[in-house]
């Protein structure tokens, strides 16, 4: 768009005038060119105390969800939901509302900054300057390294494009909340069942009956809005048809809490649980049982799992009895060093089921789902030990926050001759960065999601500033892109972009043809329409149907969970919460939100159950040190006497225990992520699961904050 286009006549002719009377009407296209800031003299196209809402997406999990963001005079003042998005439908979760407090956050970073190694201080640069750094870094492209969070895509598209032109490693997408789903070993299972690494899509508002081995879609699975919504319509079934859920896994989650059955298994046992359930409905259904399930006991499984066997019947008589039965792979189940099998076991319940393509069944959802698991994680730490990194580029993930301590990634920045963060918050990375190049915040930025796990028809988000940036910040794409065009060269030249809406534009137009919801004859229209609504999707649902590529043909053999020593060593379980990858911890709406199970606010704690805290003394609020099996390492929890958990384990809520990312996140809980195992398995996902730790008091005492009675549960004092 021309500069000499005033907004108000580009509105025009988009036929997109503002007005708040109508919510989406207003949403018109924003353009980097056009001037938000805190008015005192208000341009011609704002009026005092009118609102004018923007269509844009959430950037605080990659699940894409569209937002509608109402400012005032320049303001960003409230975030809701896109009514007309396919992934939330007007719905929008709590760290969606806190991205206005991430925008106004007063411990953003404001400028480029340099860090002098052994002083920890960082001093403003020009961007100039830090551009120029990045410029002399392709010189060497060979020793060039990206690692990158799961948002946005755009911005890894770039980085992808540049290393295969230029000859650098291909980037790394890694983020504790793919962890957490184990999104690198559903990719897999789906790989080995199905024949494609895609994630699959799980219509449960169409089903009758659905059993989640650890899939806590209400907390941080896959993409929450969108399957609590199938919860919903699940739910909404005519009477004497009400949906049934059935949550696996070892704590009671707030999915669980919902569920209609809550089956408390041993952690790494959800894959053979899943095995016997298939068995059994198989001989329900008066069906041969399939080679997956077929050598399966059902005593061992019993043993294993601490479900009883005669459960475990009335169980698989339950899945095999529905007319529309669903399973769900979850995190709890995938991150374990059975995860592969776990996953194709119950993958192959929805093929024992024949749900594939049919409504309350699964669906392969279209598009590359990249995603990088801890073994090419620990191949970049040791590239970088061995000074084959001179430069490390990293966006939208905290590695030294995320990553386990025992995998060296700390030391391993020591040995990078320039370590660059592209984050806006002086987090526990930036601390140990040479440089800081801060991007905008989601409200004020360009960019492209792509769904791929939540809606049931092709759908990619779009984002658009919202507000001038406040800041001196820049968008991390148009940073690489003016480092190349200083460079000249070959690089420039393939690479040829003006800008990243450039950049974004062309990688869009093949969407011109390609039949969506609203139409275009050229990019112009297209693109007004693209920032207006909020991206673009297919008109009617419309999702491949897997096709089963022999997956039930093929045995699955399994080693039983590792067990603990009965009150000295307990199973671990990491569960997500609205702190999401740790990055939520600096938004005070979400520090004051009480956890829905514990009722904590502005802490994170250790749920042990009653009869175990008993056993070891310990009541609530004592503090007790946490430490791996090895001894290696440890951290410091205040106990919560949790009822709805196994006594043989105990858990910790991930995305407290920061010692960096500003006043509101600093010195508050502690961090499981200390005391992971850095094991893998099949897929290369990091088998947290498999961790198991012991427990000592400390004799000290420290109350956490919390809505429910300090008399706790069971009278605990």
């Amino acid at each position: 768009m021309s500069d000499k286009i005033s907004r108000r006549d580009f509105l025009k002719i988009s036929g997109l005038g503002i007005t708040a009377a109508t919510v989406l009407t207003g949403c018109g296209p924003a353009s980097r060119y056009v001037t938000r800031q805190q008015y005192v003299d208000m341009p011609e196209y704002n009026q005092t105390g009118v609102s004018t809402y923007y269509a844009t997406t959430c950037r605080e999990c990659p699940a894409g969800c569209g937002l509608v963001v109402r400012t005032q005079e320049g303001r960003a003042i409230k975030v809701e939901g896109n009514p007309n998005h396919p992934v939330n439908q007007g719905k929008v979760c709590s760290r969606g509302l806190t991205s206005v407090q991430g925008l106004y956050n007063p411990d953003r970073i404001g400028g480029p900054q340099k860090r002098t190694r052994g002083t920890g201080e960082l001093t403003p640069v020009t961007w100039g300057d830090a551009i120029q750094v990045i410029t002399t870094a392709f010189n060497d492209p060979s020793k060039i390294a990206f690692l990158f969070g799961l948002q946005p895509d755009h911005l890894y598209d770039l980085a992808m494009e540049i290393s295969q032109v230029s000859g650098a490693a291909i980037p790394l997408r890694y983020n504790t909340l793919g962890t957490l789903e184990g999104r690198s070993t559903l990719l897999q299972a789906s790989k080995e069942m199905f024949g494609t690494a895609q994630l699959p899509y799980f219509d449960m508002a169409n089903a009758d009956v659905v059993f989640s081995f650890g899939a806590n879609f209400f907390e941080t699975w896959l993409s929450p809005l969108a399957y609590s919504r199938g919860y919903r319509n699940l739910r909404k079934q005519n009477y004497g048809k009400r949906g049934f859920l059935v949550s696996f896994e070892a704590r009671q989650s707030l999915t669980s809490g919902k569920a209609d059955l809550w089956v408390p298994v041993t952690p790494g046992s959800e894959g053979m649980v899943a095995m016997a359930i298939g068995k059994i409905a198989a001989q329900v259904q008066n069906k041969t049982v399939p080679e997956m399930f077929a050598n399966v006991d059902i005593a061992t499984v019993s043993k294993a799992s601490g479900v009883s066997e005669n459960k475990l019947k009335e169980l698989g008589e339950i899945f095999g009895n529905a007319e529309h039965p669903l399973a769900l792979p979850g995190g709890s189940a995938l991150t374990t060093s059975n995860g592969v099998d776990a996953g194709k076991a119950i993958l192959g319940l929805n093929v024992l089921a024949e749900n594939l393509g049919k409504p309350g069944g699964l669906f392969i959802v279209s598009g590359d789902a990249p995603v990088s698991n801890l073994e090419e994680v620990k191949s970049l730490i040791q590239r970088m030990n061995n000074g084959e990194v001179n430069t490390l580029l990293i966006h939208g993930v905290n590695p030294i926050f995320e990553l386990p301590p025992a995998l060296g990634f700390k030391a391993a920045l020591g040995k990078v001759k320039t370590v660059i963060s592209f984050s806006s918050f002086e987090d526990e990375t930036v601390l140990e960065s040479d440089y800081v190049m801060p991007d905008h915040t989601g409200l004020e930025a360009f960019g492209y999601q792509r769904v791929l796990a939540g809606a049931d028809r092709a759908t990619l988000s779009s984002l658009q500033p919202v507000v001038q940036p406040i800041h001196d910040t820049r968008a991390t794409a148009d940073i690489l892109l003016a480092a190349i065009a200083n460079l000249g060269g070959d690089l420039a030249a393939a690479v040829n972009y003006i800008d990243e809406v450039d950049f974004i534009q062309q990688k869009i137009t093949y969407l011109i043809q390609s039949g969506g919801f609203y139409t275009a004859s050229e990019l112009p229209t297209f693109w007004s329409k693209w920032l207006q609504y909020g991206g673009w999707w297919k008109s009617e649902a419309g999702l491949r149907i897997p096709s089963n590529a022999g997956g039930l043909e093929n045995s699955l053999t399994f080693n039983p969970p590792q067990a603990v020593k009965e009150d000295q060593t307990f199973h671990l379980v990491t569960f997500g919460t609205q702190m999401g990858d740790g990055s939520g911890a600096n938004r005070p709406w979400l520090q004051e939100t009480p956890d829905p199970m514990t009722t904590v606010t502005w802490n994170s704690w250790i749920e042990i159950h009653p009869e175990t805290a008993d056993k070891l003394g310990i009541h609530d609020d004592d503090v007790v040190e946490v430490k791996s099996v090895d001894g290696s390492s440890s951290l410091e929890a205040i106990v919560y006497r949790f009822p709805a958990i196994r006594p043989d384990t105990v858990a910790i809520p991930f995305g407290q225990g920061h010692t960096a990312l500003g006043r509101y996140a600093e010195g508050r809980g502690c961090n499981p992520a200390q005391v992971w195992v850095t094991t893998t398995n099949l897929a290369g996902e990091a088998a947290i699961s498999d961790t198991q730790v012991t427990i000592t008091p400390t004799g000290k005492r420290r109350p956490l904050a919390r809505q429910e009675s300090k008399a706790g549960v069971y009278g605990d004092h």
